[in-house]
């Protein structure tokens, strides 16, 4: 396998007309240097806000929806999705979850990566890519602005067993500079990284690099061994290496929506607020 990084396609060549064609349910994201992370506010694992280069990539429009993933299953590419425990375990019916239009929940890591590589020549987006299409070059705390988070621009603060996730879509106010729709509520969304608490601090920063399992390891043991916290909110600091997932979900409140927020579980676990979007190089 090749692994150069795809060339870059700067704002620039989308200005002019020049960017390669997206395909069908994914926008282009030009490739570009933004800021990354939150200084003064949010938790220790969003610090320091730092500049990151990215090359162009491709992202889909909106997070990945029941009926998408049942197309995977069908074919026997994809294991069915499974929230009932989860679901059930907070007083929410699991039909609360299945409409064709809202975004699949109760899928794993392992599960949305295999949807990616299915769909064809896809993937999950780095943690980098995915906090560029959120924010654009001009530091956005939200994917539409720094105004703070309402029923129109995204679906958030709501209860198991009552409102849930929305049909994917259903808030274009709240669209991202790219057109995307959703990056912020509805449902978590897996990316490809492993959890770093201190990426932000590697020598792998400028290109949103997170150290290898072997080195978040070492710093997971040292803050533990430490008794740091605000790396990973109330979450316990984890034993493992785990994957990043991001953009807020329906149960989340509004300041947990911000685009620069970090959390994190074992890429085995299905959960109910937990979906994904599927990105591709832009060669």
């Amino acid at each position: 396998m090749d692994a150069s990084p795809p060339a870059e396609v700067p704002d620039a060549a989308v200005e002019a007309g020049r960017a390669p064609e997206a395909p069908a349910g994914m926008l282009l994201v030009p490739g570009g240097t933004f800021t990354m992370g939150l200084d003064g506010k949010g938790q220790e694992d969003e610090h320091p806000a730092h500049q990151v280069t990215v090359a162009a990539f491709f992202l889909d429009r909106t997070e990945v929806t029941n009926e998408a993933y049942a197309s995977c299953v069908k074919a026997g590419g994809c294991k069915e999705k499974d929230i009932h425990v989860v679901s059930k375990a907070h007083g929410g019916p699991d039909a609360a979850f299945d409409h064709p239009k809202q975004p699949v929940n109760g899928v794993s890591w392992n599960d949305a990566t295999r949807f990616c590589a299915w769909r064809g020549d896809a993937r999950l987006p780095r943690e980098a890519e995915w906090e560029r299409a959120a924010r654009d070059g001009d530091g956005r705390m939200y994917p539409w602005g720094n105004e703070r988070p309402d029923a129109d621009k995204a679906v958030f603060a709501r209860q198991f067993g009552h409102d849930t996730t929305d049909d994917v879509g259903s808030h274009p106010n709240g669209r991202g500079p790219y057109g995307h729709d959703d990056l912020a509520g509805n449902v978590w969304e897996w990316q490809e990284d492993e959890y770093d608490p201190i990426a932000y601090r590697r020598p792998g920063a400028s290109t949103g690099t997170p150290g290898t399992c072997e080195e978040i390891l070492a710093t997971l043991n040292h803050l533990r061994a430490s008794g740091e916290q605000g790396f990973t909110g109330s979450n316990p600091i984890p034993n493992s290496c785990e994957h990043v997932l991001r953009g807020g979900a329906f149960n989340y409140d509004g300041f947990g929506l911000r685009s620069s927020n970090r959390v994190h579980h074992p890429g085995g676990f299905r959960l109910a607020m937990s979906g994904f979007r599927c990105a591709k190089d832009a060669k």
